[in-house]
């Protein structure tokens, strides 16, 4: 029961940390955490432990547990990982994909479409990654997926970012769309630029939310 508290804990905060629910710089308390999950202190402490080592919380004596700033370098090295990983399950998606895998893509896209025009932001976030996840799980390249999303946390909460400041993610329909279509053609090289492409967004307007919110981002050292 215990450990099961501890991961009922754990994947909640970090869900609401990457949601940015519980945005960069939030104090926590296991107190109030404990209260909140109805646990025992000692699951919110080692949910706190978990976090702090994957980056997401600072644990920091006489000082307590805040939720960890943005780090720009985690950003960035994700994304390139991403960027490699995703623009060579793409290749394979056009050579061995199944009609059933396709199947699952169409209907994430028509749920996509409604995501924009109902202007949720949420839906369209986790869509956009369930789409990602169908491309691995349809090469059986699951596992690659999972240490995608160890590395992911940083990316993650500045994409959730970008999306509630910039409202319009057409675009990203569009360019799942495009992909879905290359696949289907078996456009290994139309894939691969369109994956391409597509990912740079992730890190195309960091600067520029580093300007809009200075709080929520590691400054640099130097």
């Amino acid at each position: 029961m215990q450990e099961s508290a501890g991961n009922t804990v754990y994947y909640q905060l970090k869900k609401q940390i990457v949601n940015m629910e519980l945005p960069p710089g939030t104090a926590l308390s296991e107190k109030e955490m404990s209260i909140t999950f109805n646990v025992s202190r000692t699951p919110v402490r080692e949910s706190f432990v978990r976090l702090a080592q994957e980056g997401l919380v600072l644990v920091l004596p006489q000082r307590g547990t805040r939720v960890s700033l943005i780090d720009p370098d985690l950003v960035l090295e994700a994304q390139f990982m991403r960027e490699q990983l995703e623009r060579a399950v793409i290749r394979l998606a056009c050579k061995q994909f199944s009609p059933e895998r396709l199947d699952e893509l169409k209907s994430n896209l028509s749920l996509q479409q409604e995501s924009f025009l109902q202007h949720d932001g949420m839906a369209m976030f986790e869509l956009d990654e369930q789409f990602h996840r169908i491309l691995f799980e349809g090469v059986n390249k699951l596992g690659t997926w999972t240490v995608i999303q160890q590395m992911n946390a940083h990316l993650n909460r500045s994409r959730i970012l970008w999306m509630r400041t910039e409202p319009r993610w057409e675009h990203l329909f569009e360019q799942h769309r495009d992909m879905y279509e290359a696949i289907c053609q078996k456009d290994e090289a139309l894939a691969d630029r369109l994956m391409e492409k597509h990912l740079a967004l992730s890190i195309y307007n960091l600067g520029l939310l580093q300007k809009k919110f200075p709080d929520y981002f590691k400054q640099p050292t130097n």
